[in-house]
C-alpha cells in the first residue's frame, strides 16, 4: 500500500470550531462598520451645501453729463491751390524736354520745346501775304487818286470813282485779314516754347524726346501744382452738418464760416501736420448719392511738405453741452457694437449697447444707452457676464469733464 495514497482518517477536533465562529463574527463587524461608516458620510456631504466663490471686487463708476468738445475726424484729399495739366497747343515733334519729374519751377519758366520749324514758315507766308496786301492797298489808293480829279472835271465817270473806292476798301480789309493771319502764325509759333503758368511742382513725364504731341492727345505732357498752400477737401453727412452750423453764431452761413475755430490735419503716419487750418468754403448743395457736403479747408505748405493727391483726416472740434462720456476702458465691442456692464441695485450687472457718436482723449461720447447717474463697471469687465452679481470698489463721482487744449 502506496503511503501517499493511504487516507488519514478525520477527528473530531472540538478545540477547532471555536476559533471559526469568533473569525466570522469579526469579519461581519468590520464590514457592518464600513456600511455604516459610507451610510454616515453620504448623509453629512448632503447636509452640507457648497461653499460658492465670492463674488469679484470691481471698480464701478458714476457716469454724469458735461459740456465738452469732441474730436470728429474725417477723411480728406489734399490738393493744391492750382492742379494743371499742362498740353500742347500745337501738333509737332518734341525736341526739348527743359524739367524733370518732381522739379520745382517758376511761373514761365520754359518746360517743353516743340519742332518750330513748321510754324516759322507759316509765319512767314504770313508776312508775305501781308506784304502783298499792303502793296495792293497802296495800288487801290493811285488809283482812286487818279479818278477823282477825272470825275470832277467830268472826264470820266463818276461810276469808274466808286468802283476805285471799292477796290481801295477791299485792298484795305485783304491788309488787316494778313495780318491777323500773321498773328495767329504768333501765336503759334509761341505755342512751341512750352511755359509753366504757375509756379510749382512737376508730376510725372510720360512723353520723352522725340515724341509726336498734339492738342487732341488722352495724355497731357505733365501736370502742374502749385503747393504754396493746399486745400483739403471732406464731406459732412446731414446730421453732422446740421449740428456743426448750429454751434456758431451768425445770421448767415458765410458769418458762421469766418467764426470757425482752426482745424487740424492727421496725416497718414497719424502724425498731426504741423500747421492748423482754416475753413473756407462749404459747398453749395449736397452730393444726391452719398448725402453728404463737401468743405474745403486751407492750409499753409510753403516747405512743400504736402502734395497734391495726399490723404489724411480733418480733425474737427464740436462743442456738446450736457454731453454724457464714458471712458473707452469700460466698454467692450462685439459684432460692431460698443457694450458697457451698468450694475443694478441689487450689484448684478446688465451688458448694456450703447451709441458712440463722437470721441473726447480716451473716452467716448454716447448718444444713448446709458443717463446721468448709472453706474457702469470700470474695468475688469472681459470675463463678466450678464446678470453677474460683483462686489462695487468704493464708488468714484466723475467731475465735470472738459477738453483742455
Amino acid at each position: 500500500m502506496n503511503p501517499e495514497n493511504a487516507r488519514i482518517p478525520k477527528r473530531n477536533n472540538p478545540r477547532n470550531v471555536q476559533p471559526i465562529k469568533t473569525t466570522m463574527k469579526m469579519k461581519n463587524v468590520i464590514i457592518t462598520s464600513f456600511i455604516l461608516a459610507l451610510v454616515l458620510s453620504s448623509c453629512a456631504d448632503k447636509n452640507q451645501a457648497p461653499t460658492a466663490p465670492p463674488p469679484p471686487v470691481l471698480p464701478v463708476l458714476a457716469i454724469t453729463s458735461a459740456n465738452t468738445i469732441t474730436d470728429s475726424e474725417y477723411p480728406a484729399s489734399i490738393q493744391g491751390t492750382v492742379d494743371v495739366e499742362i498740353r500742347p497747343q500745337v501738333s509737332g515733334n518734341l525736341d526739348r524736354i527743359f524739367v524733370d519729374e518732381g522739379a520745382y519751377v517758376s511761373k514761365g519758366q520754359t518746360l517743353f520745346k516743340i519742332n518750330e520749324r513748321p510754324f516759322r514758315e507759316q509765319l512767314n507766308n504770313a508776312l508775305a501775304s501781308l506784304h502783298a496786301a499792303e502793296a495792293a492797298l497802296i495800288n487801290a489808293n493811285l488809283e482812286v487818286d487818279k479818278l477823282a480829279p477825272l470825275v470832277q472835271n467830268k472826264v470820266v465817270s463818276d461810276y469808274q470813282l466808286k468802283t476805285a473806292k471799292a477796290s481801295q476798301k477791299i485792298a484795305a480789309a485783304n491788309i488787316e485779314q494778313a495780318k491777323a493771319m500773321v498773328g495767329s502764325a504768333k501765336i503759334n509759333l509761341g505755342y512751341t516754347n512750352v511755359t509753366a503758368p504757375v509756379s510749382g511742382y512737376i508730376g510725372r513725364l510720360p512723353k520723352k524726346q522725340g515724341s509726336l504731341v498734339s492738342a487732341s492727345d488722352v495724355e497731357a505732357l505733365t501736370t502742374l501744382s502749385d503747393v504754396h498752400e493746399v486745400f483739403a477737401y471732406f464731406s459732412l453727412g446731414e446730421t453732422d452738418f446740421i449740428h456743426f452750423k448750429e454751434q456758431y453764431a451768425g445770421s448767415s452761413l458765410g458769418d458762421k464760416i469766418k467764426k470757425l475755430p482752426p482745424v487740424t490735419l492727421i496725416l497718414a503716419d497719424n502724425s498731426a501736420y504741423a500747421k492748423t487750418g482754416k475753413i473756407d468754403m462749404v459747398d453749395g448743395q449736397f452730393d444726391k448719392t452719398t448725402g453728404a457736403i463737401t468743405i474745403r479747408a486751407t492750409f499753409p505748405n510753403a516747405n512743400g511738405t504736402l502734395r497734391s493727391g495726399n490723404t489724411g483726416r480733418i480733425r474737427l472740434g464740436l462743442n456738446h453741452a450736457d454731453a454724457i462720456l464714458v471712458p473707452q476702458a469700460a466698454t467692450i465691442e462685439m459684432q460692431d457694437k460698443v457694450f458697457v456692464f451698468t450694475v443694478g441695485k441689487d450689484n448684478k450687472v446688465t451688458k448694456m449697447p450703447i451709441t458712440v457718436i463722437g470721441k473726447n482723449g480716451t473716452n467716448y461720447l454716447i448718444k444713448d444707452g446709458v443717463k446721468s447717474g448709472d453706474q457702469i463697471v470700470l474695468s475688469g469687465i472681459d470675463k463678466l457676464q450678464d446678470g453677474q452679481a460683483i462686489q462695487p470698489e468704493k464708488l468714484t463721482k466723475v467731475a465735470e469733464v472738459t477738453n483742455k487744449k
